[in-house]
């Protein structure tokens, strides 16, 4: 079958655009798989996967899953990664996978905005991603990974201290917030220059100073040249 790769106990099936897992597969090589790889989908839903009983890694990152994913019960799996999908309930995540993975020591959440990095997010700072580390070691105090660090022993003692308080609360959603005003209009131009028929020139501050010796047009032109 095109897009499927199995070489001795692992399996993967990556970049077939496959909105839930193949039934095939769990038919097929569920009973002795022990690593899953279905990165690069469309996946929303990860029913069929109790076909896999025996997982220890499983790769689930470029899907789309969001805060409704439901893990069968994989007693050996020691390897998750979620990257790259939607979650955004990060404490309902955590509590599902300490139910249903307990050998988890590897976990990956890069590019959800449950995982509060600049990559996703710019208001992001590397304060709220300690604070975020804290409450995932607090939740899964058998984890040696997280995301793309190793867990450090400050770390856990930090987690034990302070996890329990590092949980990020959601402000509810006002139901005009973010609603655009027709009379007040957001634009970063001042007044003078916010009309299509006003050509006048603005002049500003600005901290930065370009002296223009390094730029590239500058490199390649010789004084004859000019």
């Amino acid at each position: 079958m095109a897009g499927l790769v199995v070489s001795g106990t692992q399996v993967s099936y990556i970049g077939q655009d496959c909105r839930e897992i193949p039934e095939h597969l769990g038919r097929d090589y569920g009973h002795f798989a022990k690593r899953l790889d279905l990165s690069f989908n469309l996946l929303r839903s990860l029913e069929g996967l109790s076909a896999f009983g025996s997982l220890e890694e499983l790769i689930l990152d470029n899907n789309l899953l969001g805060n409704d994913l439901v893990l069968p019960g994989l007693p050996s799996l020691h390897t998750l990664t979620l990257n790259k999908n939607q979650i955004t309930d990060l404490e309902c995540l955590l509590d599902h996978l300490a139910e249903v993975t307990p050998a988890l020591e590897y976990l990956s959440l890069l590019g959800n905005v449950a995982c509060p990095n600049e990559l996703v997010n710019l208001e992001k700072d590397e304060e709220d991603y300690k604070r975020y580390r804290y409450f995932v070691l607090h939740k899964l105090p058998n984890l040696k990974f997280l995301d793309a660090r190793k867990v450090t022993k400050q770390e856990r003692e930090e987690a034990l201290v302070r996890g329990a308080f590092m949980k990020v609360v959601k402000p509810k959603a006002s139901s005009d917030c973010g609603a655009p005003s027709p009379k007040s209009q957001y634009t970063p131009l001042p007044s003078a220059s916010r009309e299509l028929t006003s050509h006048r020139g603005v002049l500003g501050k600005c901290r930065y100073v370009y002296y223009g010796k390094n730029s590239e047009g500058n490199r390649f032109i010789r004084d004859d040249q000019l």
